[in-house]
């Protein structure tokens, strides 16, 4: 460190002695001034003392928004007509009275001294209440939009309501959002500003696969918490975890095995009579493995017998991929669909436009409202899995996400989507309920891994620790029927088959 910082953190802790001092009711030596204080990442960045000189760095003002500069620091600023550590009016008002410092001040000093430097960053986060900052880079844009909506709508509405509650030990919780279109191109960019720039405490959240790849070495390389995000693709799965790549939902894989359990043994297909149509990228890849995985449990010698179609992310191009699957050799009687709401839709309408008379499933990534909005009349029989209960049950996590939402807008509509943001969400602030002071990213972390096994009433056992980074595993089907979604019973594919 050079000796210009160290002198900088000297001067700056010795204003923080100063301040201090002027509690201690002794009459002080006090001038007109401003003191300002920054912590950046919980350590002194820099501090300056002036005399009727103003900073050019952003202060706390009652009529300026807080700013908030570090995961774990805080940006403190005390004027004379707003203070954000209070000060006493003796003190406000010591310019009018000037007197010399006692001998015991003098002694008290450079013992304060020594004991700032050891202690700041921690002094900081005791003074300040600053804010809990939440970072998300999600699809509020493009094809994939109405899904960032609702996961977004999810989370925002479970912060809010934890802030109502007073937030955690009185900081209370900010969501940053931004747009990436569910384009991995813009994911890049959002996560180092969600970083860098704005010091997230955790990112939490994001929506897609594609995306998630570009995200997750950044989270990595940051050692920043990247949770509960909006997929189920393997490679947020890895054995060992990634320390900090943290999820909350069931996996593709188990979703699209549930489906190929369900078609073997309820409906009675054959494996090679189940075709797949998926996205040309990760998040289709991850489907499609999972399912060919599912089938070989169930005979499949050869996976070149599976019909696979395939379509471009953020494009309507189906048709292609629809006519792989019509030349199979064998007549398919279901399609696995791992893709998103509109390409999905427009593939199942042409489908039987053209007479394909085969039951069509989706994973719950693709959107179930606005897929049931999209194929109106012809979505009826579709089945789409889910990583949550029904958003109508009543079971009370489900209740009191409802109420969470309305909270925030009377007419807002509960979708699957946005009670899963509303459940990770929860999780992660049930666990830094738990977590040391001050909160840290790696303090984040381990307050996740440290829940164990928990209950959140949702039916299925949850669990998160230092080698199961996956909370759920529990899987859902529902189904289409009358432009409304329905809870499903696998055990009725047994009945249409007969």
């Amino acid at each position: 460190m050079s000796e210009k910082k160290v002198g900088r953190i000297a001067s700056g802790t010795a204003s923080m002695t100063d301040q201090i001092l002027e509690q201690i009711p002794t009459p002080v030596m006090a001038a007109d001034r401003e003191l300002k204080i920054t912590y950046m990442n919980a350590g002194v960045a820099s501090s300056s003392a002036s005399h009727g000189r103003r900073s050019g760095r952003s202060t706390v003002t009652n009529s300026s928004r807080k700013s908030f500069a570090g995961e774990s620091g805080c940006m403190i600023s005390t004027e004379h007509a707003c203070s954000s550590v209070h000060q006493p009016r003796s003190v406000l008002e010591s310019h009018r009275r000037p007197v010399r410092i006692g001998a015991a001040r003098r002694w008290c000093r450079p013992l304060l001294l020594t004991v700032m430097l050891c202690i700041g960053p921690f002094h900081a986060a005791a003074l300040a209440n600053d804010e809990i900052v939440l970072g998300m880079s999600t699809a509020l844009s493009g094809p994939a939009a109405k899904l960032g909506q609702n996961m977004r709508a999810g989370v925002l509405a479970a912060v809010e309501e934890a802030n109502r509650a007073g937030g955690i030990r009185g900081r209370k919780f900010r969501l940053i959002t931004l747009d990436d279109g569910y384009e991995p191109a813009r994911t890049g960019p959002n996560m180092r500003k969600l970083v860098d720039e704005h010091k997230v405490l955790v990112v939490i959240g994001n929506v897609g696969t594609p995306t998630a790849v570009a995200a997750i070495p950044i989270a990595n390389e940051s050692k920043t918490p990247f949770f509960g995000a909006y997929t189920g693709a393997g490679v947020l799965r890895k054995s060992p975890p990634d320390r900090y790549v943290i999820n909350y939902r069931a996996s593709y894989a188990e979703e699209t095995a549930a489906m190929v359990d369900a078609l073997v043994n309820n409906a009675g297909l054959k494996p090679e009579e189940i075709a797949f149509f998926t996205q040309r990228d990760a998040y289709g890849d991850a489907g499609f493995v999972g399912g060919i995985t599912a089938l070989k449990r169930h005979g499949l010698k050869n996976e070149q017998q599976i019909a696979h179609g395939r379509y471009e992310r953020n494009t309507l191009a189906v048709e292609g991929g629809l006519a792989e699957i019509l030349q199979a050799d064998a007549p398919q009687q279901a399609v696995i669909m791992v893709g998103a709401y509109a390409p999905c839709a427009k593939f199942i309408r042409l489908a039987r436009d053209i007479g394909l008379n085969a039951r069509f499933l989706n994973v719950s990534f693709v959107g179930t409202a606005p897929l049931a909005k999209s194929l109106g009349k012809a979505g009826d029989g579709v089945i789409i899995t889910q990583v949550v209960p029904h958003f109508e049950s009543d079971l009370p996590i489900v209740r009191e996400c409802r109420q969470a939402l309305r909270s925030l807008d009377v007419s807002a509509q509960p979708t699957f989507g946005s009670l899963e943001g509303y459940i990770a969400t929860r999780i992660l602030i049930r666990a830094l309920r738990t977590a040391k002071t001050p909160l840290t990213r790696d303090g984040a972390v381990d307050a996740l891994e440290g829940l164990g096994q928990f209950d959140f009433g949702i039916g299925v056992p949850l669990q998160l620790s230092r080698t199961d980074h996956q909370a759920s595993h529990g899987v859902w089907p529902t189904v289409i029927r009358g432009g409304k979604i329905a809870s499903f019973d696998w055990n009725e594919l047994r009945t249409d088959s007969e």
